[in-house]
């Protein structure tokens, strides 16, 4: 379990710890069950093509959790896709706790392992019915990207990239 060293840019997001987990942490899987409760909620049923994120192929899972309460808030992961490329998987706030900024966190977090890692781009999928989530990756410097590996038939996904200069 180890602390991420992720500095609160404001007071809004200072109670906030990101730690690494395990993919099979009790706090991550109810995370992810209800991110996916939401998607099939807002998209009627499972949409998400491909082979699901598992723990044989994510890189690193973060948790953020509130540091009073010990109450966690969200979480995010990362999948190797080869050729120096990762893939953010299961980004998700519970709607209890948006709008403070532990979105942002969590990616600035998965961005800084995806370089550690050697990484020079990253990749993602949203969905069309996801405006705050295409918001927060918009301002985080991703741009839209024509649709990748499993999302190029899904009429439902928005794919986007960051790449980031080498060394940096």
């Amino acid at each position: 379990m180890d602390r991420v060293t992720a500095d609160a840019t404001d007071d809004v997001t200072a109670d906030v710890v990101l730690l690494i987990r395990d993919w099979d942490d009790v706090d991550g899987v109810a995370l992810r069950d209800a991110q996916q409760r939401e998607i099939r909620a807002r998209y009627g049923g499972d949409t998400e093509p491909g082979v699901k994120p598992s723990a044989v192929d994510i890189s690193v899972f973060l948790i953020a959790y509130d540091q009073v309460t010990s109450t966690a808030l969200g979480c995010g992961a990362l999948r190797d896709l080869g050729d120096n490329t990762v893939e953010v998987k299961r980004m998700y706030v519970h709607p209890d706790h948006r709008g403070r900024g532990i979105g942002r966190r969590v990616l600035a977090a998965l961005e800084s392992h995806a370089l550690e890692q050697g990484a020079t781009r990253i990749r993602l999928e949203t969905g069309r019915l996801q405006p705050d989530a295409v918001r927060l990756y918009e301002a985080a410097g991703y741009r839209q990207i024509p649709k990748f590996g499993a999302y190029v038939e899904s009429a439902k996904s928005l794919c986007f990239e960051r790449v980031f200069a080498v060394g940096s």
